[in-house]
């Protein structure tokens, strides 16, 4: 004897929803998949009508030229030290500020919090001219910190706001048990706390790659040498006054468009994981 199992019709509207959601992520995909059809051309090809299809034959060397002769590997590895330094601070001075907001007991705390979300209503743009004047008078210009110290000071707000919100639902029972057990603070926060705390350290740390390796008006105001520039800034550079090769510079920012893809990849389980828990604690 067999026992048949009967599946439930899916119904209309599933259906429209899906071809829905097929076609707008085609929508997005599509920006993406040109871009690399682009940088495999070169200009004969791209003014010569075929700027949107299949390039005739695949220009290859224009990676090669991109990253030698045009510099994107310098700018590239530039772009990788600045946003990799800025996540490390970023994370680990917004992690400790959120942790003794939320989780310690003392006047100040939510005037405090209150500061730093202030921090989120600053235009870049006004910050612009006394970054300069300070960064020049300390002689920080031409240099990373240039970048890296106004990255974490914008990007703390809003971490500081994320990793609150995560840290308020953590039970107090496991510090407590901890605290018991004979950890200190330190030892609490770094054992306890931080690995509790990950899906919304992956979510900041998202958020704070995405901000400073895209970052332009910054980047070219601070920094003028040429072997200190940012991938946004280096790739700009590229384009000539008087004939410019397109292929390569689509090359570059195809090169760099590759570590947010990878990036996102690895971490968009724990971003989820975040905004469930946001959503369930909320």
């Amino acid at each position: 004897m067999t026992l048949t199992v009967m599946k439930k019709p899916v119904s209309p509207g599933v259906i429209l929803i899906q071809v829905f959601l097929v076609f707008w992520a085609a929508i997005q995909l599509y920006p993406l998949f040109w871009l690399a059809l682009f940088s495999l051309k070169d200009n004969s090809e791209i003014f010569g009508g075929n700027i949107a299809g299949f390039p005739k034959i695949p220009k290859w060397a224009n990676y090669a030229d991109a990253l030698r002769q045009g510099g994107v590997l310098t700018y590239f590895l530039n772009s990788v030290f600045v946003s990799a330094v800025t996540i490390f601070l970023t994370l680990l001075l917004s992690s400790m500020a959120a942790y003794a907001i939320t989780r310690m007991r003392w006047k100040y705390n939510k005037a405090a919090m209150m500061y730093l979300l202030l921090g989120m209503m600053i235009p870049v743009h006004a910050a612009l001219l006394p970054l300069f004047i300070v960064l020049s008078k300390l002689k920080l210009l031409n240099s990373f910190p240039a970048l890296i110290f106004p990255y974490v000071a914008f990007g703390l707000p809003l971490a500081v706001f994320i990793l609150s919100g995560f840290l308020s639902g953590i039970p107090r029972e496991m510090e407590e048990s901890a605290s018991i057990d004979g950890a200190n603070i330190y030892r609490v926060f770094f054992s306890v706390i931080l690995p509790l705390a990950r899906p919304a350290l992956a979510t900041v740390a998202i958020f704070t790659y995405l901000a400073s390796w895209n970052e332009l008006m910054f980047a070219v105001t601070f920094i003028s040498k040429r072997e200190l520039k940012t991938i946004t800034v280096g790739i700009m550079s590229m384009v000539g006054n008087y004939v410019t090769q397109w292929g390569p510079i689509g090359a570059g920012l195809m090169i760099a468009t590759i570590p947010t893809i990878v990036i996102y990849i690895l971490l968009s389980d724990q971003v989820q994981k975040s905004m469930i828990a946001g959503a369930v604690k909320g």
